[in-house]
């Protein structure tokens, strides 16, 4: 079980998105081989004008920095010009990227994945999630009907995003 955390964007789309939330998780260890651990951010749909209009102005949020919704994935080590950054330090992972800004906590193998694989899987979801709720428990069943829902991975942007940290 994990939590969602609130984001904060600052731009013109803001009043459309409605909150943002940013939740982590990562491959269960009894499954064998870890994976990069996984970072999804999506709207609550909550925004002025419905989830529609969220959806809509998500896409555009999306386009405007170089990530394109339903498109392939972006490794954004090799492609600098998509500005995503993601340090991870003392059980935090903070996400900067234009109009959006988010730092959540995490849990210890989500972050011991994200050094060894010096990588997180990041989406961003256009389609906006309402159940995903700021500050109350997210079930695994709940996280895994919501991220395996064939029509959210399509239209989401996905990137990997090298893993920074203050220890160099």
């Amino acid at each position: 079980m994990t939590s969602p955390n609130t984001a904060s964007g600052r731009m013109q789309y803001a009043p459309l998105l409605g909150t943002l939330s940013v939740i982590p998780w990562t491959s269960d260890p009894s499954e064998g081989e870890r994976n990069a651990p996984f970072l999804l951010a999506y709207s609550l749909g909550d925004g002025r004008g419905g989830p529609a209009a969220g959806e809509e102005a998500m896409r555009a949020v999306l386009q405007e920095i170089g990530l394109n919704p339903g498109g392939d994935l972006v490794d954004v080590a090799q492609t600098p010009q998509v500005p995503v950054k993601l340090l991870v330090e003392a059980g935090q992972a903070v996400l900067t990227m234009p109009y959006l800004t988010s730092q959540c906590p995490v849990p210890p193998e989500w972050e011991e994945d994200a050094r060894r694989t010096r990588q997180v899987y990041f989406m961003v979801a256009t389609r906006p999630w309402p159940d995903g709720t700021p500050g109350r428990p997210v079930t695994e069943e709940r996280l895994r009907a919501f991220v395996g829902d064939v029509g959210m991975l399509a239209g989401a942007a996905h990137c990997l995003v090298p893993v920074s940290s203050l220890r160099g």
